[in-house]
């Protein structure tokens, strides 16, 4: 099944789902142990090119995600759980999307704040605003990384609860997305 149910997830949002999980996580990774790069490391260069293509190219797939659960309605809420369960889970997911876009909005601007657009791998390039607001590299930094780890406290909750539901409720929620 390609498409959402009302009972479950199709193909392309379990697709988008787990590829965004594994690039959440790996640059996460990356970004943390980038910060102890020194120009003399090999990867100083490399670490940081493939950062920003990955992170271009989760954009691109957030923007393409976004747009299909507008189109594609989510599976109905299991029956078993709570008004509050239903509302804090919708709130968590929303919170999750509008940090991924804020984070690679931050990244893009603390890429590009000298001028220089971003090359993703050799296939394409996507180009600089240049410098919007004054210290934008600095400050965009900052928000970048706090945001992260923001992000990826989300995402443990995020994990932690779908494996509640699964071990603890035995309900199913986490083999929806499986």
């Amino acid at each position: 099944m390609i498409k959402d149910s009302d009972q479950q997830y199709g193909l392309i949002s379990k697709l988008f789902h787990w590829l965004s999980a594994l690039c959440i996580v790996g640059l996460f990774a990356a970004g943390w142990w980038m910060v102890e790069l020194d120009y003399y490391s090999e990867w100083y260069r490399t670490a940081p090119h493939w950062h920003k293509s990955i992170g271009i190219l989760l954009l691109i797939a957030t923007i393409a995600r976004i747009g299909w659960k507008l189109l594609t309605p989510s599976p109905k809420a299991l029956a078993e759980h709570s008004a509050a369960t239903v509302k804090i889970s919708k709130l968590g997911h929303s919170v999750m999307y509008l940090l991924m876009v804020i984070i690679m909005l931050s990244g893009y601007l603390i890429s590009t704040a000298d001028g220089r657009g971003i090359e993703v791998f050799t296939w394409f390039e996507v180009p600089s605003l240049g410098e919007l607001f004054e210290n934008q590299e600095d400050i965009a930094g900052t928000i970048h990384e706090y945001l992260a780890y923001g992000l990826i406290g989300l995402a443990v909750l995020h994990a932690l609860a779908a494996l509640k539901h699964h071990f603890v409720d035995k309900d199913k929620t986490l083999s929806r997305m499986m």
